[in-house]
C-alpha cells in the first residue's frame, strides 16, 4: 500500500515538509453504507425529541354531554373535547420521546476512518505543526487559512492547549472546531478541508501520548535543500525520515 502524505506547515502559513498519514485511519476503502447509517444515527441521535401534544384526557373541560344523545337530529357526541372538536384533544399527537439509535462502537470506528480516507484520497487533509499564537488574532487565522489553500468549509481539529487558537479562528464562517475525542464521522463529511496539528493527529490514531518526532515527517525534496544551500542559508534538518 502507498504510503499517505499530508502537507504539513507552520502557524503562519508556511511550508515545512509532510507528515506520514496512518494507513490504517486515513487509507482505508469507504465503506458507504457503514457511514450512511453512523450518520444517521447521529443526526437522530440530535433530535430534541421534545414534541408533546394534550390527548382527550388532557384537554381541560368537556366532563358533561353536550347534549342528549336522541332526538335533537344532531350527531351524538359525549364530549366536546373529543378529537372532531375545535380545541379537543389530539389524536395519535407527538409525545416526548428519545430518538436515539444504538450504533456498535465498531461501526462508528469504521465510519470514521472511512470519511477520513476519503478526505485523504482528496488531498485535503492538512497538518499545523502548533500554534505558537500568544493572543487571538482572526486576522492571523484567515491568513492561515488562505495560506494552505483550505477550502469553503472547514473543520479544525484542536488539542486541549489550543485554546488561542479556537478564540482565533471562532469569528470565521464555516469553521468547525472540535477535540480529537469528539470528531465524528458527520463531521467530517461536512467539511471540505480538515485540519489537525501534530498532536491531535496523532490522538486520533489511537495513541494515549504523541509527540511530535523527527522520524513523524518527511524531509524536503533534495533539490530545494540543494538551493538553499547554493543561497548559502542553513538547510535545517527538521523533519527526518518519514516512517
Amino acid at each position: 500500500m502507498a504510503d499517505l502524505k499530508a502537507p504539513l506547515f507552520s502557524a503562519d502559513g508556511s511550508t515545512k515538509g509532510e507528515v506520514s498519514l496512518d494507513v490504517t485511519v486515513f487509507g482505508i476503502e469507504p465503506n458507504i453504507p457503514v457511514m450512511h447509517q453512523v450518520v444517521t444515527a447521529q443526526m437522530a441521535g440530535a433530535r430534541s425529541g421534545s414534541a408533546s401534544t394534550k390527548t382527550r384526557a388532557e384537554v381541560r373541560g368537556g366532563g358533561r354531554k353536550p347534549w342528549r344523545q336522541k332526538g335533537l337530529g344532531r350527531a351524538r357526541h359525549g364530549s366536546i373535547r373529543s378529537p372532531q372538536w375545535t380545541g379537543g384533544g389530539v389524536a395519535f399527537g407527538p409525545k416526548p420521546r428519545d430518538y436515539g439509535q444504538r450504533t456498535p462502537k465498531k461501526m462508528k470506528k469504521l465510519a470514521l476512518r472511512g470519511a477520513l480516507s476519503a478526505r485523504a484520497s482528496e488531498s485535503e487533509i492538512k497538518v499545523i505543526d502548533s500554534f505558537d499564537w500568544s493572543v487571538p488574532k482572526t486576522k492571523s487565522a484567515k491568513a492561515l487559512l488562505e495560506a494552505i489553500g483550505a477550502g469553503r468549509k472547514i473543520l479544525l481539529v484542536l488539542g486541549s492547549g489550543d485554546s488561542v487558537a479556537e478564540l482565533s479562528f471562532r469569528n470565521l464562517p464555516n469553521i468547525l472546531t472540535c477535540d480529537a475525542g469528539h470528531l465524528t464521522t458527520y463531521d467530517v463529511l461536512w467539511a471540505e478541508t480538515i485540519v489537525f496539528t501534530s498532536e491531535t493527529l496523532g490522538a486520533i490514531t489511537g495513541l494515549e501520548r504523541f509527540d511530535v518526532a523527527e522520524d513523524d515527517f518527511v524531509k524536503e525534496s533534495s533539490s530545494s535543500a540543494a538551493a538553499d544551500s547554493a543561497d548559502g542559508g542553513e538547510v535545517s534538518d527538521e523533519g527526518g525520515e518519514g516512517r
